[in-house]
């Protein structure tokens, strides 16, 4: 790699090209365009690589006002200086082209001395600029990092007292940011909302439970349930911390008054019923709100010494459904938009997560201020990623691919531009012969619609197609990610991703098998897949004893009515693993559908111990949902030996079992109402309920 720093010419006439190469080649490493569209898909490859740009006005395709008006759009005048070169050099001209950035200007005919002066002079100019923005933002971050680090010992000492992780506070300021930026996005009355508000909020959650420090340490740490009396003095907490915060000397500081509005009516609830005041709907303020949600979802998922770890799915459908306090709709809508990438988020590394975000927000305040330019360090670093993007690509024999819309760019990656016979630049892909050859004018389409369909919070789209290799159609698989920009309204900006070749690939066919005959949530066969092994079976060895079995679990219904379908999602689980659990070698179990699940296997003897044992088996609770099974049964002895035949008899004798009081099995006999086996129901010992008197 040369270690020369980089010109970009641009210019229509390559006499003038060759000029300027002449002048500056001996000390610089030259790239030349021929026209604006050329120009800004060389930026684009190239980025801070480059020192200057040396950019005629006058072109065909796009001029060098347009090269300018993208600059600027995406932000690349702030790192790579722009030298105008014209003819022209009317007074309204030039100082067009200074108002969009333009840091010098070099008339022709050129003069050498002119031309290597200011070139020197303005990447000089870039470099100090660069190195005063690398101490401004070094300070920066010191000092977001140093105000982040008092107040997380001042609340990590009251989360100590608590017998809780400091974990606690790192997670309430995570989930409080992901939320309110989601919020600020999403709901117009809060569009006026500004980062500084979302930096400000963030920070202050961190003392949302400072109050605790006056509670009693054998109150905070009781293992058991809270008595009356104990409760009232845990609740003291929000009014405690309110009235350390209000009798400060900093009192009217901005930061404070928020922690204020967060200590005192984060248990606030929606509906009225919280405390201390009783607030409702927007009589709570936004921060307390979210920091609230924030609070209970992180008490739910982590271990308490009063309660269990529940959970990510369940925590979510219990803040849902109104469990922990009744919470703002709009703001439960943002939950279910953001859970995922909560639950990512906390199962990262959160301390340098925390970090991360402390460099991001003093980055933010830069931008704010109208600071420009990255630092030396970062660039270096941007550097290394790079090339270290380009290896792996290699490496991965991927092609990796990067679409920008404005202007329509697609940028391979060169191993990937080797494998498919293309530029790796290629301008308005769309309508350009070589791409449409090779993906298809429709896959190209349907890939775009997904692109443009995707939002911010789902921005992944996948998509299998056929498209042209060597001469061959041969699958493929496209996995891409939309980028957006959310500063002020979501706007499309490109995608990033990669093409995989799946043609003749024995593990995607075997991952396509397996989806086609297995159930997605349980990882039982499907319905259609056991029959098929089931009359493999009776047609196979016609003269063995077989039993095909139907049971549904009883009341699942009111399981989801009560805890919401995640919650029955996890009781189905759960029940299928009993069940793989409980069977033999050879022996089929699928899920039909719903609550429904089917065995088959072959025995020798007797059947019924078998049974009682799966019977058994399959009974249990999850949470506080107790559960039984009412169970159908079979055997070939006692119908004919078909699929259809056997799974009608199962069905009726389930029927039985049911209308004989749920909690039962049933065989199938000619005399089958005299014939039901009466199973008690499970007496499982019960669970002691959530106390009441504490936080969810």
């Amino acid at each position: 790699m040369s270690n020369k720093q980089k010109v970009l010419i641009v210019d229509d006439s390559e006499m003038n090209r060759s000029i300027l190469a002449d002048i500056l080649g001996d000390k610089y490493e030259i790239i030349e365009a021929e026209n604006g569209v050329q120009a800004v898909a060389t930026i684009q490859k190239y980025g801070a690589e480059l020192s200057v740009v040396l950019l005629d006005m006058v072109m065909p395709k796009m001029d060098g006002f347009g090269v300018l008006d993208m600059m600027n759009q995406h932000h690349w005048i702030d790192e790579i200086p722009v030298i105008m070169i014209s003819a022209e050099s009317s007074s309204s001209y030039v100082e067009r082209a200074y108002d969009m950035g333009v840091t010098d200007f070099i008339s022709r005919p050129f003069d050498a001395l002119i031309v290597r002066r200011r070139v020197i002079n303005t990447i000089l100019l870039y470099a100090k600029q660069k190195k005063l923005t690398s101490l401004l933002a070094d300070q920066l971050l010191q000092k977001e990092e140093r105000s982040n680090l008092m107040v997380d010992i001042l609340s990590h000492i009251v989360e100590f007292r608590n017998g809780e992780s400091g974990m606690h506070v790192i997670h309430v300021r995570l989930i409080t940011e992901l939320l309110l930026n989601h919020l600020m996005h999403k709901v117009e009355r809060y569009n006026d909302l500004t980062h500084e508000d979302l930096d400000m909020i963030s920070m202050a959650s961190a003392l949302h439970d400072i109050g605790k420090i006056s509670i009693d340490e054998a109150i905070l740490n009781k293992p058991g349930r809270l008595t009356d009396e104990e409760f009232a003095i845990m609740k003291t907490h929000a009014l405690i911390g309110a009235q350390m915060l209000s009798e400060m000397p900093y009192k009217d500081n901005k930061l404070i008054q928020t922690a204020y509005e967060i200590c005192r009516w984060h248990h606030e609830r929606y509906d009225g019923s919280g405390y201390p005041d009783g607030l409702k709907g927007d009589e709570i303020p936004i921060s307390a709100q979210i920091v609230a949600m924030a609070d209970v979802y992180d008490a739910l998922t982590s271990e308490r010494v009063y309660k269990k770890a529940l959970p990510h799915e369940t925590a979510v459908q219990m803040i849902i459904d109104d469990k922990c306090g009744v919470f703002n709709p709009e703001l439960k809508e943002c939950l279910l938009d953001v859970a995922e990438t909560i639950r990512s988020t906390l199962a990262s590394d959160v301390v340098a997560l925390n970090q991360k975000r402390a460099s991001q927000n003093a980055v933010a305040e830069m931008l704010r201020n109208n600071e420009t330019s990255a630092s030396e360090r970062t660039l270096r670093l941007l550097e290394k990623e790079r090339e270290k993007y380009k290896f792996f690509a290699a490496l991965t024999k991927e092609i990796q691919v990067e679409y920008n819309p404005d202007p329509p760019t697609l940028t391979l990656s060169p191993w990937g531009a080797q494998k498919l016979g293309l530029d790796e630049i290629i301008m308005d892909p769309q309508n350009n012969e070589q791409v449409l050859t090779v993906t298809g004018a429709e896959n190209w389409q349907k890939i775009t619609e997904l692109l443009l369909n995707s939002t911010p919070e789902q921005p992944m789209i996948k998509y299998d197609c056929k498209m042209f290799y060597n001469g061959e159609l041969r699958w493929h698989q496209v996995i891409a990610r939309a980028m957006w920009q959310q500063e002020d309204e979501p706007i499309f900006q490109g995608a990033i991703g990669k093409v995989i070749d799946i043609h003749d690939s024995k593990q995607r066919l075997a991952e396509l098998e397996r989806k086609a005959n297995h159930d997605s949530l349980t990882g039982l066969l499907n319905h259609a897949s056991a029959k098929k092994h089931i009359i493999e079976s009776l047609e196979g060895h016609p003269h063995d004893k077989y039993a095909l079995i139907i049971f549904d679990l009883d009341h699942f219904k009111n399981a989801n009515d009560t805890y919401g379908h995640i919650f029955g999602d996890e009781v189905l689980k759960l029940e299928a693993q009993k069940l793989k659990g409980s069977l033999r070698a050879g022996d089929i179990a699928a899920r039909i559908g719903g609550d429904e699940f089917l065995i088959f296997l072959r025995y020798t003897d007797e059947v019924e111990p078998i049974i009682e044992r799966i019977f058994k088996t399959l009974i249990g609770r999850h949470e506080d949902f107790e559960f039984t099974v009412s169970m159908g049964i079979v055997q070939t002895e006692f119908a004919d030996n078909d699929y259809e035949t056997l799974f009608h008899c199962a069905d009726q004798a389930l029927y039985a079992a049911k209308r004989g009081g749920r909690g039962r099995y049933c065989f199938y006999r000619d005399d089958l109402p005299d014939t039901i086996h009466n199973k008690a129901k499970s007496s499982l010992s019960k669970i002691e309920s959530n106390d009441p008197n504490r936080e969810c």
